[in-house]
């Protein structure tokens, strides 16, 4: 019995990893917020550090001098990633490199997770560390975005691992101001290097601790506290300044911009209850973590002190954040954790108590508990497979880069480098840099040259992102491609393309009741490529089989792939051998 009841634990150990993974190969593509982050660990990975002649050398080949974005954000993350990460892409293959370093951050993320899990077990028993990572499980967010290249996916594992030191461990009590001093820690590095809003979830904990904690003070808190900020610009502002070639600490520019100045607002405003009423809800996914589970747990005199401990510093930190006017959802993740832990022990305690009053009372109380937790499960995995419709730029780009491949595959050519412009639409749905090339190479933007690091053929597709509506307006700005990736066929300019094919996007949820059950066709005027087809597919089967209903994804037109006309000759440049 205890041998099955270990491999049971076993299996919901890997259950976070192994969804994150899963989540990753399904929608394998980037949005816009995670642009920064996956260009500069391209650009890291693949054109290196330069010591001698540093800007030119920057300038020319990395993206960010091109595409700065609003603020500066730091080198930390990308550096970390592709250092890492080169090896296993060296023996994999380029052809996965995104997949590869994307995959790193999503395991350094489960394993914040499996920790806190581990160090919940020892606070509060295995049954609610079984709950915990059964509710973890089945939420959507945290486990589609951990292995995404946001800034707060880089804070996220640190902010857990500090959440996962902060938990009470029975087993070595007199650790507990060292374990205190190494979260701070960890808060402090996370704040400092990718996300400033720690900032307040540290003064949060350390306000709870003082309180909490008798023996916590000042005077053991702010000599560490102090360490760890002069550790933490010494990691970002000397390499930040290196790859952003003047002074910088690019949390501090950020701070200032989107706080103090408050240009966030830009991007939106929304009410001040909008994390209660809304952003938490949606990352529990389950109604019962946050409508039964919380608040009972909250009420037991038994682990009240426990639940206060996760909600009190987590719930703070929300609250002052809530100042803020731009509200997004993954500005508070670094609160699941904790809030789902509050909830594992609403449902530990709600399971127990069940026993205690019968056989029927448990069975009915245990069934609605884990069957919520299923409904989660269904619920999360439906948002999945919508998320992934939602990448047409990097759908486009993907079969792009597998036709040039094999025409030169077919031609007498060893490498190629193919100009191709993609518009905005497209850049902010999954057009990345390590979309653009077959082998371990890229294009040099001014030259258009190879930089080869690895023997064999090389696809390059040389990627223009210019956004700029008075130069998109000039004809001959357009002759300058052989292909374009447009959500707009009437802004590419001249009569010598052809649309070769359409990528369909999410447009919504439709509902077919007395549609005809005749499939409808997948041959259309111009080719649909991508995701598309797999949802007609399954379109057409389902209406098979219902007589023409149908309820799921609306696909819409959003990326159209042009060629230049083949009477036209393409501009190509053989790689020096």
């Amino acid at each position: 019995m205890m041998k099955i009841i270990s491999i049971l634990d076993l299996g919901l150990s890997l259950l976070i990893p192994s969804l994150i993974l899963i989540h990753l190969f399904i929608a394998p593509y980037t949005k816009v917020e995670e642009s920064f982050n996956i260009q500069a660990t391209h650009d890291v990975l693949v054109y290196g550090t330069p010591l001698q002649n540093a800007y030119h050398r920057l300038s020319q080949t990395y993206d960010h001098f091109t595409f700065p974005g609003a603020v500066p954000r730091t080198f930390v993350g990308p550096v970390v990633l592709a250092g890492l990460g080169q090896p296993i892409v060296n023996l994999i293959g380029f052809d996965h490199a995104q997949t590869i370093v994307r995959g790193m951050l999503g395991l350094a993320n489960a394993a914040a997770l499996l920790l806190f899990a581990r160090n919940f077990r020892r606070a509060y028993g295995r049954p609610a560390a079984r709950w915990y990572l059964l509710l973890q499980a089945s939420q959507f967010h945290v486990i589609f975005y951990a292995s995404r290249t946001l800034p707060n996916m880089f804070a996220f594992g640190l902010t857990t691992t500090a959440a996962a030191l902060l938990l009470p461990n029975p087993q070595s009590p007199e650790l507990i101001h060292r374990r205190h001093r190494s979260a701070i820690s960890l808060l402090v590095l996370a704040g400092i290097i990718f996300r400033s809003e720690v900032a307040l979830l540290l003064f949060t904990t350390i306000f709870h601790l003082l309180f909490v904690v008798p023996s916590t003070s000042l005077e053991r808190i702010v000599p560490h506290f102090i360490v760890a900020v002069i550790v933490s610009l010494i990691m970002t502002v000397p390499l930040d300044s290196y790859f952003w070639q003047k002074p910088l600490w690019p949390e501090l520019w950020g701070f200032y911009y989107n706080a103090l100045q408050g240009n966030s607002s830009e991007w939106g405003t929304s009410p001040w209850w909008y994390y209660f009423t809304s952003a938490i809800p949606r990352l529990l996914v389950n109604p019962l973590t946050w409508g039964l589970m919380i608040p009972v747990a909250w009420k037991q005199p038994a682990v009240r002190p426990a639940v206060k401990g996760l909600l009190v510093p987590s719930m703070l930190f929300v609250a002052i954040y809530s100042l803020q006017p731009h509200k997004e959802a993954r500005f508070i993740f670094y609160v699941v954790p904790s809030l789902t832990g509050a909830a594992a022990l609403g449902a530990d305690w709600i399971a127990r108590r069940s026993i205690k009053a019968g056989k029927t009372v448990a069975v009915l109380t245990w069934g609605v508990l884990l069957g919520s937790i299923a409904v989660s499960f269904v619920a999360s995995t439906g948002m999945l497979l919508i998320s992934s419709l939602n990448y047409p730029g990097g759908e486009a780009l993907a079969y792009l880069r597998d036709t040039v491949q094999a025409e030169v595959a077919a031609s007498s050519s060893s490498s190629a480098v193919v100009p191709v412009h993609a518009d905005v639409l497209s850049c902010m749905t999954g057009v990345t840099l390590f979309g653009t090339a077959t082998g371990y190479a890229s294009a040099v933007p001014s030259k258009g040259k190879i930089v080869r690091k690895a023997p064999g053929n090389s696809v390059v597709l040389s990627l223009d992102k210019t956004e700029n509506e008075s130069v998109l307006a000039e004809e001959e700005f357009w002759k300058r491609f052989d292909y374009v990736l447009a959500e707009d066929t009437t802004k590419v300019k001249g009569d010598d393309w052809e649309t070769v094919g359409v990528v369909k996007g999410y447009g919504g949820i439709e509902v077919l009741l007395n549609d005809s059950a005749q499939c409808d066709k997948l041959t259309e005027d111009i080719p649909v490529v991508g995701k598309g087809v797999s949802v007609q597919r399954w379109k057409n089967r389902i209406k098979a089989i219902t007589g023409g209903k149908w309820v799921g994804p609306r696909m819409v037109p959003r990326v159209y792939i042009l060629r230049r006309l083949k009477d036209v000759k393409r501009a190509r440049e053989t790689a020096d051998a």
